[in-house]
């Protein structure tokens, strides 16, 4: 603080150095200027007498230029003179000599403006100076120019002499004179009237600077003063830096009297009312009223009035306003009065109120003051809160440390004997008692539907036997059944006294009197209770039923994991005979797997081939009998060309009829041999297939086999078979398995969203494309069925997954065709999907490969 102070003393003096540097040059050109004046003795005394007036003006230009004004007149022979000043925008009359009355009461009833030709408009132009004789014969007096008429007509002018002032090159003014006469002024008149000017223009310079130099050295004053008494403040801070109430008082006395106050308070927020904590200056009565009334946030004070609004309020005159509410003795004594926030995260956490005994407002720089002091009256708030937020940290951290070693041992014995419960309970029961203090202690836990003490300490051995076979009861009447049945934390300082405690055990147990029970809680319910007893009447403290609330969350736990790890160990045996029948069974599933899909072969033969293949072949013999008998009587009739060409023809369509019906005969007994094929044993070899024959037979048959179960069964089938795909070896009979699956499903896919889309525009219809590359085969069936859901399609190749209804799907179908797409030929199946859209499978063989007789 000291370095600062030095800082602003040494500005200061620069600061007048410079000044006095200026006020030195200024001297000098008025002596250079009276020097060159000495010619004339005249104008040597003029400027004299300005110059003494200049200097002795102390700032006030209004005697300097009515002097200067005047000696103008008087060594340049003029009648009147006027002298104004120009900011850049308009023109004010800084000061005027020897006007004739009708003129300057024109002058005074208007704003100053002049009109083009004028001789200040002529020198803001540029003009060095303006000298016009005859007015009346002007230029702006024949066009009516107003200030010109009135020169004219009311003043009697007949020649002016008009000369600029001018700093840094910009017109600040001008000085004119003027005549009643039509007489020119000489060049020497005009010379002098120019230095007159000049010192003008010194003049409102020197004025400026010295009111500059005052206003800084006002305001460097009312800095250091402010900084002393915020370094003192600091320091108490710095010293004091915990002891609140010192830092309020120092700063309460410092804003009293750096403020021009005479009395000041600081209030701090309770809750919703504000204390008073420091004042100065102040009375007993005063402390009394504010101790009885604490303000809160309102309209009766300046301290309610800053709560309710959280801005600066200042109070002119209590006594004219209406809503004060203080006494009339206190209103004597407080005339005016200031209220400035103490604000934290834009939170008014206290008030800082000056008063004084005379009306009138405070000063924007008083204002800010006290904001500083209200400033770091909260940081001095903060600091003593953070303070004893560290201290109590701390006491909670010792006790906190305290109870975590202990939890810490026992969990040690929990980790070492995870699964022995009694020996767990035991060693919680025997903590608990010794860190708390207690003399005896139990714990009580459920088995079944009854509650009994499952391990003690500290008890008489005639009272363990006795409640090893006593059960507890959730009643009111016992201190560890008041807690199952309230299921919260039940401390009764002495039993004696409690008038629903009826304990039979009482003289048993060693007649305790002051009891603690915390309930064991599992999902919110009683699973047992903690009992924590004292021979003499002492209650627990609340660290102690928190450390004993630890202690039951510990053998919730222990508790809880002994039942689990029973339940456990009978879940592994139960899952290890579960997971041999799984295996004996996924054995019968896959022979059942296979007889089913030969079971709906052969439903298919039997309904939708064999039957059409006899009706066909039966027809197709008797039909052709027909066209023979028909030919035979043909020959015998006697018919003109034109019939006997036309029969000709209808009979040769007939016969090509019957070979199309031989031609499908043929294709469905091809069908029945694959369908027969598909239903052997093993996997047979596996050879060189045509890829597109194997698709449209395993189309076929998935289509009459959907076709036997559902006869309403229907479905638009597209194929897309690229002739490119050729041969690949592979098990045929394997892959067919494969695709029967896939198509099997997409076609229960499509059935499934008809059934849901109920009567809409929805038409089933699945997809079968092949695509033959170098190295591959690539085979895609998609369906615009359901498609499968996220968390289906995780599961969608676990063996025995299925999300088909009981009795319509073994959950073998895709795991097994995994396995022969991946395991037994080396390939990959991989699955696109959109739910309530499509799904599409994707199979990617290999030309050649290793084969693997085995299926996976």
């Amino acid at each position: 603080m000291t370095a600062l102070v030095q800082n602003v003393v040494a500005e200061l003096k620069a600061r007048i150095a410079e000044l006095e540097q200026q006020l030195q040059a200024s001297t000098a050109a008025n002596a250079r200027l009276s020097n060159e004046a000495r010619e004339a003795l005249e104008q040597q005394t003029a400027a004299s007498e300005v110059l003494r007036i200049i200097s002795s003006s102390g700032g006030d230009l209004a005697p300097v230029f009515d002097t200067m004004l005047g000696k103008a007149m008087q060594l340049c022979g003029a009648d009147f003179g006027v002298l104004n000043t120009y900011d850049g925008e308009r023109f004010e009359t800084a000061a005027t000599r020897g006007l004739p009355p009708a003129y300057d009461e024109y002058r005074g009833s208007r704003p100053l403006h002049y009109g083009p030709g004028t001789a200040p408009v002529r020198l803001l132009q540029g003009e060095p100076y303006v000298e016009l004789v005859d007015l009346m014969d002007s230029e702006a007096y024949r066009t009516g120019e107003p200030n010109r008429r009135a020169l004219v007509d009311l003043g009697g002018a007949r020649a002016v002499l008009a000369v600029p002032l001018v700093k840094d090159d910009r017109v600040v003014g001008n000085v004119m004179i003027f005549r009643q006469e039509n007489r020119r002024f000489s060049d020497k008149q005009i010379s002098l009237l120019k230095q007159f000017a000049a010192q003008a223009v010194i003049a409102i310079e020197n004025t400026r600077l010295l009111r500059e130099l005052r206003t800084s050295t006002d305001d460097l004053r009312e800095s250091l003063q402010q900084q002393t008494a915020t370094a003192d403040v600091l320091k108490v801070i710095s010293r004091s830096a915990f002891d609140l109430q010192a830092v309020l008082e120092t700063l309460i006395k410092s804003a009293v009297e750096l403020s021009g106050a005479n009395r000041g308070s600081i209030f701090l927020r309770e809750g919703d009312v504000f204390p008073l904590k420091a004042a100065s200056s102040t009375t007993p009565e005063f402390l009394q009223y504010w101790a009885a009334n604490p303000p809160r946030s309102g309209r009766g004070s300046a301290t309610s009035r800053v709560i309710a609004s959280g801005r600066v309020e200042i109070i002119p005159d209590v006594l004219d306003d209406a809503e004060m509410q203080m006494p009339a003795g206190s209103l004597v004594k407080i005339r005016a009065a200031l209220g400035v926030p103490m604000l934290r995260d834009n939170k008014v956490e206290g008030v800082l109120v000056l008063t004084r005994p005379e009306p009138g407002p405070f000063t924007k720089s008083q204002v800010d003051l006290v904001q500083t002091f209200a400033d770091q009256a909260v940081i001095a708030v903060e600091n003593a809160r953070l303070f004893e937020q560290v201290q109590a940290k701390t006491r909670d951290l010792e006790e906190s440390l305290q109870q975590q070693t202990a939890t810490a041992d026992v969990l040690k014995v929990i980790s070492r004997s995870a699964f022995d419960l009694q020996a767990v309970l035991d060693t919680l029961v025997e903590s608990a008692a010794r860190l708390c203090e207690a003399d005896m202690a139990a714990i009580t836990r459920k088995s079944g539907e009854v509650f009994y003490r499952a391990g003690s300490y500290g008890f008489p051995h005639e009272f363990v036997e006795y409640a090893r076979s006593t059960p507890v009861n959730p009643e009111r009447r016992t201190i560890t059944g008041r807690t199952l049945l309230e299921g919260r934390v039940v401390h009764v300082h002495d039993v004696l006294a409690d008038p629903e405690y009826d304990f039979e055990g009482q003289q048993l147990s060693g007649n305790p009197r002051t009891f603690l029970g915390v309930p064991l809680l599992r999902e919110g319910t009683p699973i047992g209770a903690l009992t924590l007893t004292r021979s003499v009447i002492r209650p627990f403290s609340d660290s102690q039923i928190e450390l004993v609330s630890t202690f039951a969350d510990q053998a919730v736990i222990a508790i809880e994991n002994a039942r689990l790890f029973d339940e456990v160990q009978q879940r592994t045996a139960e899952l290890s005979k579960s997971l041999e029948d799984l295996r004996a069974t996924q054995d019968r599933l896959v022979q059942t797997e296979k007889l089913a899909s030969l079971g709906q072969l052969t439903a298919g033969i039997a309904h939708e081939i064999k039957n059409p293949l006899n009706f066909v072949n039966n027809f197709a013999a008797l039909s052709s009998e027909l066209i023979d008998e028909l030919n035979e009587l043909l020959q015998t009739t006697a018919l003109n060309d034109k019939t006997r060409e036309d029969v000709g023809e209808l009979t040769h369509l007939l016969k090509d009829n019957l070979q199309k019906v031989v031609q499908h005969g043929k294709r469905a007994d091809s069908i029945v041999k694959n369908m027969l094929l598909h239903s052997r044993e093993g996997s047979g070899e596996h050879r060189p297939t045509d890829v597109n024959t194997l698709v449209e037979e395993s189309l076929n048959l998935a289509y009459h086999g959907a076709r036997a179960e559902k006869s309403q069964f229907n479905v638009t089938i597209e194929r897309d078979l690229d002739p490119a795909a050729g041969t690949i070896e592979v098990f045929p009979q394997e892959i067919t398995r494969v695709l029967l699956n896939l198509i099997s499903n997409g076609f229960y896919a499509v059935v499934t969203r008809k059934a849901e889309s109920g009567t809409g525009d929805y038409e089933p219809a699945l997809i079968a494309q092949t695509r033959g590359h170098d190295s591959h085969v690539e085979i895609r069936i998609r369906d615009n069925g359901t498609g499968i859901p996220v968390d289906v399609r995780k599961k969608m190749f676990t063996p025995f997954f299925t999300t088909k209804p009981a009795g319509e799907g073994t959950g073998l179908g895709l795991s097994m065709s995994h396995d022969i797409i991946v395991k037994q030929h080396g390939g990959t199946i991989d699955v696109e999907t959109l739910p309530g859209e499509f799904t599409e499978f994707t199979i990617r063989l290999p030309r050649k490969s290793n084969f693997h007789e085995s299926r996976g």
